[in-house]
């Protein structure tokens, strides 16, 4: 009897390797490579979820012209949070990867969001950690009884695949993904090769039936949705549900997007009765801001469509070491160091022996390069310990010569601050232009700058 074929897979990304190594090459994790026996060739494609087709059944090529579609693309989740990063709601027949800590969230939300569909259609929910009747628990608890949502505590997807043909249901939700297998695959529940041949087959159910299906993931300890990466390659959209679990907000962000814009956040509050939408994020942010704090400033960014403002604090101090500290939460480190140069050729503010500490004050995380002039003032703030306007909102990208550059959507940033009661705005001196230009009527005083220094004296 010839010996089974085996290949080592890496848990946490899976890279595959012919022979164990200590280290990943490919994300490099100590001791993620794990043996497993790699599937005998399949003779009888009958077996699979992909079966053969007749001549007469096979798809053939159309003209692009020639192809409809539904006039109705999106249907409505019933929270309007989730819709807004969905790109406008479900589509029929995408494939949809919600990732998150334990406990933070996710299986709570999508049962809620299957209660709201099912309104209209029928939904099912698979679960594969927990019995119908503990996911009946939780659903008294959300106040949740609809006829149309059905439970399913089942593991093997040739049986949930056959449960969801018979019911035929419009959206499908798989919790989670780490516990589907493959009876004919030998390797475990939640290694790579199970995750990645049933996520694969789900894919191909979903076309197929134009059924939506959500598939809930586990992450890593460090936030990546365990399995291999090729899962977020193989699904239409890629969410993450993040959070304190010891307050009570929660964040839900697509990092990608084949039916809507990348980058956009939702914000859901964690009740005794459920999660409710946060309609104004802005303010939930800013409700605790202090009063003519030094290093505390108030910028206005983009997440997908959606503007927010938020607080950055910088603290800067003496340092006591060979090297000073620059430690960054929620912006790229690598930035603030960019930006710090800056200051110190640009403005003339000796900052090399300074420890930096900059936080968003929120917890999300902000990569948008129009937070650099927050960033500029918060540091010189804290340096020279100043406090700014508590009434004051800034935004502006900064080149290395110290010059502001404009940013994108200046309108909706401005309308954002002037919403929430801000006064005055510094802001790009090319986009305070094209908003003057446009002879746009606002309660707010825009003051354009060009370079940094302009911008510290004025401020």
């Amino acid at each position: 009897m010839a010996k089974p074929k085996t290949v080592f897979y890496c848990q946490q990304c899976g890279t595959q390797s012919m022979k164990w190594l200590g280290r990943c090459p490919g994300c490099q994790a100590w001791e993620s490579l794990v043996e497993e026996a790699l599937p005998e060739e399949d003779k009888d494609q009958e077996t699979r979820w992909i079966t053969k087709k007749s001549t007469e059944d096979r798809i053939k090529p159309q003209q692009i012209s020639t192809v409809t579609t539904s006039s109705a693309v999106h249907f409505s989740t019933g929270l309007s949070e989730f819709d807004r990063v969905l790109g406008g709601g479900i589509v029929p027949g995408s494939v949809i990867l919600i990732g998150g800590d334990p406990g933070i969230g996710k299986s709570t939300l999508l049962l809620q969001t299957l209660a709201l569909a099912a309104a209209s259609r029928k939904t099912l929910y698979v679960s594969g950690e927990e019995s119908a009747s503990q996911v009946k628990l939780r659903a008294d608890r959300l106040g949740i009884a609809s006829e149309e949502l059905y439970l399913l505590s089942e593991t093997a997807l040739q049986e949930i695949l056959y449960q969801a043909e018979a019911l035929k249901p419009a959206v499908i939700v798989i919790d989670s993904i780490q516990t589907v297998y493959l009876t004919k695959l030998s390797a475990a529940p939640g290694s790579v090769t199970q995750i990645r041949e049933a996520a694969a087959q789900l894919l191909v159910y979903a076309k197929q039936s134009n059924t939506a299906i959500f598939i809930i993931g586990h992450v890593t300890k460090d936030g990546a949705i365990a399995g291999p990466r090729l899962l977020e390659h193989i699904v239409d959209t890629v969410l993450y549900f993040e959070g304190d679990r010891s307050h009570a907000y929660r964040i839900l962000r697509s990092t990608k997007n084949r039916f809507g814009p990348v980058d956009e956040m939702g914000m859901f509050e964690m009740k005794g009765s459920g999660l409710v939408e946060v309609s104004n994020p802005s303010g939930i942010f800013l409700s605790d801001r202090p009063k003519e704090a030094a290093g505390s400033v108030v910028v206005a960014c983009l997440r997908g469509e959606r503007p927010l403002l938020v607080e950055l604090q910088a603290l800067v101090t003496q340092s006591y070491l060979g090297t000073a500290r620059r430690t960054t939460s929620g912006v790229d480190p690598g930035r603030v160091s960019l930006l710090v140069a800056v200051l110190e050729k640009r403005a003339g503010l000796h900052l090399s022996g300074q420890d930096i500490f900059v936080n968003v004050v929120s917890g999300i995380e902000i990569t948008e390069p129009a937070i650099d002039l927050g960033l500029i003032f918060a540091i010189a703030g804290s340096f020279r310990d100043r406090p700014l306007n508590t009434n004051m909102v800034v935004f502006g990208e900064i080149d290395l010569l110290g010059e502001i550059r404009p940013v994108q959507n200046p309108m909706q940033r401005v309308r954002e601050a002037q919403k929430l009661g801000f006064t005055r705005c510094i802001l790009p001196a090319r986009n305070e232009e094209v908003l003057r230009r446009e002879k746009v009527k606002l309660s707010i005083e825009c003051i354009g700058v060009s370079h940094i220094a302009e911008a510290l004296q004025l401020a």
